[in-house]
């Protein structure tokens, strides 16, 4: 058996976990979801049916983890060989803005999309605030460094460089230099290239 069964569908937020497990180099088998047929063994992982959703099969049983956030730094606690958990000096920036990506960017994006941003006199109600000053967060602080850390790719690099790579794929972010640099970077990892040709083959195996 391998180490985790990764649940998963190419055309969801799936392609984030699987560039992290990549990067940790883990053993895993997937089982790709299908969206009007899902399998009791993932509901009952997963009763919420959202994919990521991996299960670590260790000597003391089975642990599930959801959130593609949550599965990235998981993966990267459980492989600390891969040298992608932040240094004591990168912590404040690590959790910061991979949870600033999974919070603020996520739901500004998504507001704008489904078109049901605040309006001014709500912004304050709102976690992400606007999207101009979420996008403007974000951009000012990858138009200092190459990566979220510094000059260090870690983990937090999977979960925010997808997000960037999403949005700037979509149109959803602009594409402003900070992020086409930002997004260059990291496109040229082994880890993302082995990851995107797989869901990228299997999205095309959908179509058929």
């Amino acid at each position: 058996m391998a180490e985790y069964t990764f649940y998963t569908n190419p055309m969801s937020r799936g392609q984030i976990a699987r560039w992290a497990l990549h990067e940790v180099e883990a053993d895993y088998a997937q089982e790709l979801v299908d969206w009007e047929a899902k399998s009791k063994a993932f509901l009952a992982a997963n009763p919420m049916g959202k994919v990521p959703t991996i299960v670590h099969h260790t000597p003391g049983g089975d642990r599930v983890v959801t959130e593609a956030a949550a599965v990235c730094h998981y993966l990267a606690e459980m492989h600390p060989q891969a040298n992608l958990l932040p240094k004591d000096d990168e912590m404040a920036d690590y959790f910061r803005w991979l949870f600033f990506a999974a919070g603020p960017v996520e739901q500004a994006i998504l507001a704008r999309t489904l078109k049901f941003e605040p309006a001014p006199g709500q912004e304050r109600m709102a976690g992400f605030g606007s999207f101009e000053r979420t996008v403007a967060t974000l951009e000012g602080h990858l138009d200092e460094r190459d990566y979220v850390c510094g000059d260090r790719f870690t983990m937090a690099d999977v979960y925010v460089g997808s997000a960037v790579d999403w949005g700037l794929t979509f149109g959803s972010l602009p594409p402003n230099q900070a992020f086409v640099a930002y997004a260059d970077r990291f496109q040229a990892r082994a880890a993302y290239k082995a990851g995107k040709a797989i869901d990228n083959k299997l999205i095309e195996e959908m179509k058929k």
